[in-house]
């Protein structure tokens, strides 16, 4: 008997999928456990497999679509077995309950019903889940104008998620007809982020379709207009014969920030008016300086029979940037964090000396390289494995034990922070630690790093050594129970067998949630911790 093959929920978050390529044709003969198609997620490309055994006898989602959950991927049964019936049902269902969407807008013309289909061949593409926390998403930059032709792959625009600006690529062959989320807006997963189609097409028509929000429903000639109408509006400023001086929004602003006098410039745009380039190429004369002298002496005379007194003289300002989604985020995960988790802090100092001489031997080697931060995540993953509670996760009602081992270690980049994860660190050797860590950090600086590859910690690390800082605290990374701070290492007095010699140490300090690691938990992890740093030789056995 046939069975139908729907399209899986393969993450928590996932709400619908897209079929990257299909592993079978039509007519195969397929075992179970063979792989029947890799389906991207909004969190990765997976392969999805079959329950099944018989022959591929349909497919309902081509390579490139994509589909909701539970949506008909394919029926698997007898070769030669009629299928019309199941088709043709999962086709009806879909129609129903359009149908039933529709009757709840019956005070609509009948007119209108004719648009609520988008044309064949064109695709909405929605404001991607570019990962499992993101809510909304900004337009860093748009790779394609409206009217280019787009292939199939090719990248449309970055976009910046709560955890890093990834590209996103497009799925659909044809024409960029429409663009609704302009670079530097924000908008909620979901909402229409571009139409694609053959050239020509009805835009109007599309986006007053019923599957396109209505708040959606403009089209780009009145959004011309209205730019036509902004323009044909300058700021006016006033010369000293009392005169206006017609300069555009931006020309004024450049004008405020070199200081010059918009009376000064001549202006190259429509009837006189000011724009940008005038005011980037305008140098101040000599008359000019000395006639704003002269006026402005002309104007308070009765200052020649007061001493002079000199004082800054300046204009006060402020520019409010826009909130990134990642700066938004992260003020709402860690406010979350610091407000929600009773934190403690405990610190030791550490005596370097061994692992300093240990590194230089290691480094030696041909083709391998280590750092100080390396050693430390491996201590840290060893230390876990010894003090399971520090490697908890708190659930209100559970204190969840996890048994693998996966350090998240806090990257800066331009937009804020991210946190790659190293996945069962505590199996890494500390070589490939060392090459791990700089693969993820490279991928973050430069807006390739999966979302894949963020989730998942259960202790974290941060390091600020490198810029000089020789004690911090940070906030835990939630779901983890513990943070670590990791200083620079710092050369000055210390005592060794009674006497004061030169030495190296470095601070460490834990942050812990005290909901589930208690004080003299955190004490043991940290001479854990210090046993294995200060004795490099034992991470390696």
């Amino acid at each position: 008997m046939a069975e139908i093959i729907n399209m899986p929920r393969l993450s928590d978050t996932m709400e619908e999928g897209t079929v990257a390529a299909w592993l079978k044709n039509v007519g195969d003969k397929i075992e179970e456990g063979d792989i029947l198609a890799e389906i991207e997620t909004d969190k990765a490309t997976m392969e999805f497999e079959s329950f099944n055994e018989g022959f591929l006898l349909y497919i309902g989602i081509n390579e490139g679509e994509t589909a909701p959950v539970d949506s008909l991927l394919a029926i698997i049964g007898e070769e030669g077995e009629d299928i019309s019936a199941l088709v043709s049902g999962g086709a009806q269902a879909s129609t129903t309950e359009e149908k039933e969407e529709t009757t709840t807008e019956e005070a609509a013309p009948v007119a209108a019903t004719s648009s609520s289909e988008i044309p064949e061949g064109v695709e909405v593409i929605k404001m991607p889940r570019l990962s499992d926390t993101m809510e909304e998403g900004t337009v860093a930059a748009w790779l394609k104008n409206v009217g280019d032709k787009v292939e199939e792959g090719d990248i449309l625009a970055e976009i910046e998620t709560d955890k890093a600006t990834m590209e996103f690529e497009s799925f659909y062959s044809g024409t960029l007809l429409y663009v609704g989320i302009k670079e530097g807006e924000s908008s909620p997963v979901d909402e229409i982020l571009a139409v694609i189609g053959p050239e020509g097409t009805d835009v109007d028509a599309v986006l007053n379709s019923g599957n396109a929000p209505a708040a959606k429903a403009t089209s780009e000639a009145p959004k011309k207009e209205n730019k036509k109408e902004e323009k044909a509006a300058p700021v006016e400023a006033v010369s000293t014969d009392g005169k206006r001086v017609f300069a555009s929004p931006l020309a004024k602003k450049i004008a405020a920030d070199k200081g010059i006098n918009l009376a000064d410039v001549t202006g190259s745009g429509d009837n006189g008016r000011i724009v940008k380039k005038d005011v980037e190429s305008f140098t101040p004369s000599a008359t000019s300086s000395s006639s704003n002298a002269t006026a402005a002496k002309a104007a308070a005379p009765e200052a020649k029979a007061q001493p002079a007194i000199y004082a800054p003289v300046g204009e006060e300002g402020f520019e409010d940037v826009k909130n990134s989604s990642m700066r938004k985020v992260i003020a709402k995960v860690l406010g979350q964090s610091k407000f929600t988790a009773p934190h403690f802090y405990l610190t030791i100092e550490v005596d370097m000396d061994n692992a300093m001489a240990s590194r230089v031997q290691i480094n030696s080697l041909p083709d391998i390289k280590v750092s100080f931060n390396d050693m430390v995540l491996k201590a840290c993953a060893m230390a876990l494995r010894k003090h399971p509670q520090v490697n908890t996760t708190w659930k209100d009602d559970v204190t969840r034990y996890n048994k693998h081992i996966h350090v998240g270690v806090a990257v800066a980049v331009d937009e804020g922070l991210v946190v790659p994860v190293l996945k069962f660190a505590d199996q890494m050797s500390l070589t490939t630690i060392g090459a791990s860590v700089r693969d993820l950090a490279g991928k973050a600086r430069s807006k390739k790093i999966a979302p894949s590859e963020m989730e998942g910690s259960t202790f974290t690390v941060s390091n600020l050594g490198m810029f000089g800082i020789q004690e911090f605290t940070s906030i835990i990374n939630q779901p983890n129970a513990a943070i670590l701070s990791v200083g620079a290492i710092v050369e000055k007095p210390v005592v060794k067998n009674g006497e004061i010699v030169v030495g190296n140490t470095m601070k460490l300090t834990l942050a812990c949630d005290h909901r589930t690691v208690d004080g003299a938990v955190g004490a043991q992890f940290l001479q854990t911790l210090r046993s294995y740093i200060e004795n490099p030789v034992t991470m390696l056995a």
